[in-house]
């Protein structure tokens, strides 16, 4: 058979099949050369009862790190000992040695104690027996040893005769309260002076600080020593308290 006849017999049966118009016919060398070059995505060959499956890995979520001062407390567990066998110490001290849990609640019962885990990492874990009073002591020592230190105290030292004259006593307080301005404590000694009386040094120091421009407190109030030959005071910077007091007074005075 011809080249022709097959391809006449072709047409004549994509046209019975289709029973499309002429005007949309689509000629069977050029039908048959679509679709060997259309692709079809393999997405869309699925059957659509297939779910499909994303194999791309995730990476796991990075785990918390536990503040090792979350388990810095004293507590009792109760009763509900998440180990089988624990390491047990007494409510003195004594080990007691490796116990089924059981055991230790029977312990517990029998001398109305309580337990409390001292170390999770061992193996077994060890418990401690305690009673309720112990455990209160123990929380009270650990809140002490959690309290944050106080920062040091730097106190300054300064010293000045009874006849130091007026304008070095302004350079003097100058310098003191700029120590005061950095948080210091500053201790003050007013001597007497060569040849002058040793009278009322308490009351006179007192007056020099009131002449200071800036408001202070005192740790010690102005006192005699050194036998009378002396007077010494220390300062410090006012509190908040004083502060707002004194903020108080000022708005109320007519």
């Amino acid at each position: 058979m011809s080249s022709g006849c097959v391809r006449w017999v072709l047409v004549h049966t994509l046209r019975a099949v289709s029973g499309s118009s002429p005007a949309c016919r689509t000629p069977a060398a050029g039908f048959l050369k679509y679709r060997e070059s259309t692709h079809i995505p393999g997405s869309l060959r699925r059957s659509p009862f297939c779910t499909a499956v994303d194999d791309t890995e995730q990476a796991p979520a990075p785990k918390k790190r536990k503040d090792p001062r979350a388990h810095a407390t004293i507590s009792s567990v109760g009763r509900k000992i998440h180990h089988r066998l624990i390491q047990v110490i007494s409510e003195t001290g004594d080990d007691l040695g490796a116990m089924h849990r059981a055991h230790v609640i029977k312990i517990m019962d029998e001398q109305g104690l309580k337990l409390v885990l001292l170390s999770e990492d061992k193996d077994p874990p060890v418990y401690q027996l305690m009673s309720g009073k112990k455990i209160h002591e123990e929380q009270l020592k650990l809140r002490e040893k959690q309290k944050p230190k106080a920062a040091t105290v730097q106190v300054k030292e300064l010293t000045f005769s009874s006849g130091i004259a007026s304008h070095d006593i302004t350079t003097k307080l100058n310098q003191v309260e700029n120590w005061l301005q950095k948080k210091h404590h500053v201790r003050i000694t007013l001597r007497s002076g060569r040849g002058g009386a040793a009278v009322n040094l308490d009351t006179t120091l007192e007056q020099i600080v009131q002449q200071m421009e800036v408001m202070v407190g005192f740790v010690s109030r102005p006192k005699v020593v050194r036998d009378g030959r002396a007077a010494m005071c220390v300062l410090r910077p006012p509190s908040a308290k004083e502060l707002s007091e004194k903020k108080k007074s000022e708005t109320t005075e007519p």
